[in-house]
């Protein structure tokens, strides 16, 4: 299951910068843990605040934007390696999840993500009756 959300994401180096649009994206780190219940993704998003977070779900791809502000401004720097940038990230969901359940919570620049699944592919157990 998780391998279906991840299996084009299979990258060594996922923090690897993008300049698209005349700005820097960079690509999160995130992992992905499976329950019987749902996929946990957790998305390292430094900097990224609530309200500058876009998180979409439509034709069974999932898209993360984060949006990074400068923390100072105009300011000149002798040194930096704080990068500045968005954090892009879209993931193809297959059909074993409910996308109408999809919640996210953002805390100390974690996303996470609790991506429900549907109760037809959810594990159950089967009673044996004895005659």
């Amino acid at each position: 299951m998780a391998t279906e959300l991840a299996k084009h994401e299979q990258k060594e180096e996922v923090t690897s910068a993008e300049p698209t649009h005349g700005q820097v994206t960079f690509s999160p780190r995130i992992d992905i843990r499976e329950t019987e219940d749902e996929l946990i993704l957790y998305a390292d998003l430094p900097g990224v605040l609530p309200d500058d977070l876009d998180i979409h779900f439509e034709n069974r791809e999932l898209r993360l934007h984060g949006r990074v502000k400068p923390r100072q401004g105009d300011a000149e720097f002798l040194y930096r390696e704080y990068g500045i940038g968005d954090y892009f990230r879209t993931f193809a969901i297959g059909e074993a999840i409910d996308g109408d359940k999809i919640s996210a919570e953002l805390r100390n620049g974690v996303l996470t993500l609790h991506l429900p699944k549907t109760e037809a592919v959810k594990p159950r157990r089967i009673n044996v009756n004895s005659k």
